[in-house]
């Protein structure tokens, strides 16, 4: 059954700041999306990389109401493009493009919903965004996108659903029907169906954690109908109708919250949020009361930690939501009323009210209406950490901790420490005051973001006179709060953390003149933390921490101190996780671009010995990662980049890796490479065949006309014999008879290699003395092949079989094998050759004669000549040579 399919976002041609591609990873209400650079060049495109391999059912987008691209194309590919993995490179397959209204017709006041139906298996989606439709809103032709929904099912089920579909056919012609009719319909009945749960409007509208309740209840719904507990399922029914209805009523309350924080109306803010709070009590209170879910109260869902998207966002893949859903304990005829006393007012609830979405999965365009005032509310800068996307879980009470009421405290106020808590932050205590430790060890979350928030504006606000030793107490304690909150699994926590971090760093401490030394106590206390979280199982986390690590490292005030890449080129360890290792050597790559190796703290020995170490990694990421950053290293240090890798030579290409590194040196230098080095050599080759074929037919030619001379001559020569025949019986002295004339078949029985006539010269006589005895011949010792000497280096080059396996000296200019080729070039005991106009060079003597084709038949065949040619050890008979054609007197 196909459903929603988790992605990442793998690359993008750019996006403004603060709209990065990665929050289309994040279906929420709240969410900005992407958007792309002002005034930028088009087309723009984003790569996504699905969590597996799967066939793509359907894919939506939510356009942005007035940055609209003209058209959206859509290509998938099974691997990575060329310019991620150079030596496995597979092009993207278009699938189709859509186009998408100007907006116009709402004022640019609606976002369009497009949903596309498709049948196509890969790994990798690519969009290609064309230029935008020009508004008065859009003053900087920019275009956006902000939230893509894919819809599948996993490419290897694919065929096992055919396999069923065609089972299910032959069943039915033979009258074996084993699907229950009331199961028609739902996901049992039909293969391809999707759920309306799975659709982008039901996300994109509705609250996170009433959305996973509603999953959940769906799923409950499903097999009350396979049980066939009809009423129950019913109930089930109605119960979601209305909790469609409850989450869209908190997502407007949750923006609204949003959008007075962003206005500093902290007072409206904290209105909302109770109000939200109290909702969503009274929500509960029913659900509990109708015994759809436990008696444990419920959870805010950024209370708990963030769970991949992946596994999210499908019924298939779900985490535990907070509350699990109880059989009914009473007969099934108590459910037929509806569950829910009170129901959402129907009355507008502020600025950026949104219609009820009918999520149908075959709506194809939507429009979801939206009030302007002079920026819609989606478009505003929103904290990140106000985005969480999916339900998280606290870490789960023990029974006496659900059935016992906070110790102490009035309502609205944190829990006292513990005695454990009290000795471990002894120090935080007498500096800070308890309250504001207990908030920051509560089991509340929002309890520890407001101690941070407390103590971020304390700090904020201590004067400048303050007493050094006082400024020093408050900083180490502080710091000894921000390492605790870094490890906190709540991702508003954590973002508190960061802020309050940062803001030590770059105001507090210079604000009040103190020294290095507590500036490197900050990052020294929370880079390994921060390392960790890099790891964490949540993508959102990986890349905040991520983030914040590269910003902190390029801090004026923590630059100097060269701690940061003093961590990130330690050598990655074996039990570490994929993505620890992952996002270690990214941080690596990003900020070597930024810091160089000019005394930063990253050198050329420790970024080389990481990368070199990192090439035997077990992910395929990280490896090519280290391939990227020794490339970069060698544009900057050619040479001494080369004392950190193996000799290149064919066993080291073996490896793919280290191939991909020399072919990339080779580039940098402007060298060939050896797939460029193989495609010039064979154009070589075939330039030299063309030009002997037409050498060949030049000579034929030559001796036809020779033989039609010869012809000619014969014929006139009987008159003139006879001639001379009368005038010596005449008394007069007649000369000698001149020698025959060889007939017209010259070249028969004739070696045209080197000269020699023989009775035994047949068509196979010719091959014999080829193959065993011409002198100006010889055989390849590696392919067989019957080459002339003269040839035999560009022959051992270009043309055997074994080619691979030779290279080419610059003293002789001789083959050498490629495994003696260095001790050879070193030991320098080669007779250098001169160059070919100069002298002819002998690859068996390896000697230098005068040049020229005659030449070699001197060298090859002369007494004096080549001593080291075998075959010259029998007397060669000479072809006769053509008579002078005597010019007849008349």
């Amino acid at each position: 059954m196909p459903h929603k399919i988790g992605f990442v976002v793998v690359s993008s041609s750019g996006h403004e700041d603060g709209f990065s591609a990665r929050e289309l990873m994040i279906h929420a209400p709240t969410v900005s999306g992407w958007r792309s650079p002002r005034f930028c060049q088009f087309p723009q495109e984003i790569v996504l990389q699905m969590v597996e391999r799967c066939r793509i059912r359907k894919l939506q987008l939510l356009a942005h109401q007035y940055m609209i691209p003209s058209k959206v194309e859509f290509y998938i590919s099974e691997s990575l493009p060329e310019y991620f993995v150079p030596y496995q490179a597979e092009r993207f397959r278009r699938l189709g493009y859509i186009s998408l209204c100007d907006n116009e017709k709402t004022g640019c006041k609606a976002r369009e919903l497009k949903s596309v139906y498709v049948d196509a298996v890969g790994q990798f989606l690519k969009l290609i965004f064309h230029e935008n439709h020009v508004n008065k809103y859009n003053m900087y032709n920019q275009v956006a996108l902000v939230a893509v929904n894919i819809i599948g099912d996993p490419a290897d089920f694919s065929d096992e659903s055919n396999i069923t579909s065609r089972e299910k056919l032959i069943d039915h012609y033979l009258g074996h029907n084993s699907e229950d009719p009331a199961l028609e319909g739902t996901c049992t009945g039909k293969s391809d169906y999707i759920s309306p749960l799975d659709d982008l409007a039901f996300d994109m509208y509705q609250d996170p954690e009433v959305a996973q309740i509603i999953r959940k209840l769906d799923e409950r719904k499903r097999e009350a109908v396979q049980k066939e507990r009809y009423d129950y399922a019913k109930k089930l029914k109605q119960a979601i109708a209305d909790l469609q209805k409850v989450g869209e009523r908190l997502g407007r309350y949750e923006v609204e919250k949003r959008c007075a924080v962003e206005k500093e109306d902290y007072d409206l803010a904290k209105e909302k949020k109770q109000q939200m709070e109290r909702f969503r009590s009274q929500v509960y209170e029913q659900l509990q009361l109708h015994s759809l879910v436990d008696g444990e109260p419920m959870r805010r869902p950024s209370d708990l930690p963030a769970q991949p998207l992946a596994h999210s966002a499908s019924p298939h893949h779900q985490q535990p939501v907070p509350s699990l859903l109880q059989e009914e304990s009473a007969p099934e005829s108590r459910f037929a009323e509806p569950f829910l006393q009170e129901k959402p007012p129907a009355h507008a609830l502020g600025p950026s009210q949104h219609s009820t979405v009918d999520p149908s999965p075959r709506a194809t365009d939507l429009h979801l209406k939206t009030h302007l005032q002079s920026v819609p509310y989606d478009e505003r800068p929103l904290p990140a950490s106000r985005k969480q996307p999916a339900v998280a879980l606290e870490p789960e009470k023990s029974d006496s901790d659900v059935s016992e009421p906070p110790r102490g405290g009035a309502a609205g106020e944190p829990e006292p420490l513990t005695e454990k808590a009290l000795r471990e932050a002894g120090p935080a205590v007498d500096v800070l005051g308890e309250s504001l430790v207990a908030g920051a060890y509560s089991k509340t979350w929002s309890y520890r973001e407001d101690a941070l928030l407390a103590l971020y504006k304390r700090l904020m606000e201590t004067p400048a006179g303050t007493a050094k030793e006082e400024l020093k107490s408050m900083l180490r304690t502080s710091i000894f709060l921000v390492r605790r909150a870094l490890r906190d699994i709540v991702t508003p926590v954590f973002q508190a953390s960061l802020k309050l971090l940062k803001m030590i760093i770059t105001q507090y401490i210079p604000k009040h003149k103190l020294s290095k030394l507590e500036t490197a106590h900050c990052v020294e206390r929370t880079i390994p933390v921060l390392l960790t979280r890099t790891g964490d199982s949540s993508a959102r986390l990986r890349v905040i921490a991520s983030n914040f690590i590269q910003e902190m490292a390029l801090f004026k005030e923590v630059r100097s101190l060269q701690i940061i890449p003093s961590y990130l080129v330690q050598p990655l360890k074996a039990n570490s996780s994929n993505h620890l290792a992952m996002s270690q050597i990214g941080l690596l790559a990003r900020l070597l671009k930024d810091l160089g190796t000019g005394g930063m703290g990253f050198t050329i020995d420790n970024v080389m010995k990481f990368s070199v170490s990192a090439l035997e990694h077990r992910v395929y990421e990280v490896r090519e990662t280290a391939v990227r950053v020794i490339l970069d290293m060698y544009k900057q240090h050619r040479a001494f980049i080369l004392e950190y890798l193996p000799p290149d030579d064919n066993t080291t290409r073996k490896n793919v890796l280290y191939k991909t590194i020399f072919e990339g040196f080779a580039k940098i230098d402007g060298r060939p490479t050896e797939a460029e080095i193989r495609a010039q050599k064979k154009a070589a080759t075939e330039e030299a065949e063309k030009r002997k074929k037409e050498e060949i037919k030049a000579l034929q030619g030559q001796l036809a006309t020779l033989k039609d001379i010869q012809a000619e001559a014969q014929g006139k020569e009987g008159p003139s014999v006879e001639a001379e025949s009368q005038d010596t019986q005449g008394g007069k002295a007649a000369p000698p008879p001149a020698p025959e004339v060889p007939d017209n078949h010259y070249l028969d029985n004739l070696c045209i290699f080197c000269g020699e006539r023989s009775e035994s010269f047949t068509e196979e006589g010719l091959d014999r003395h080829y193959w065993k005895r011409c002198p100006v011949l010889t055989r390849c010792a590696h392919c067989k092949q019957v080459v002339e000497i003269s040839s035999l280096t560009e022959h051992l080059l270009t043309e055997c079989d074994k080619k691979d396996g030779f290279g080419k000296c610059y003293r002789c200019s001789e083959a050498v094998l490629k495994e003696e080729l260095p001790r050879h070039i070193k030991t320098k005991e080669c007779n250098p050759a001169k160059p070919e106009k100069l002298a002819n060079r002998c690859p068996l003597c390896h000697e230098n004669f005068s040049p020229g084709e005659e030449a070699w038949k001197a060298h090859l065949m002369g007494p004096t000549g080549c001593t080291m040619n075998l075959r010259k050890t029998h007397v060669l008979p000479k072809a006769p040579t053509l008579p002078p054609v005597r010019r007849l007197v008349a």
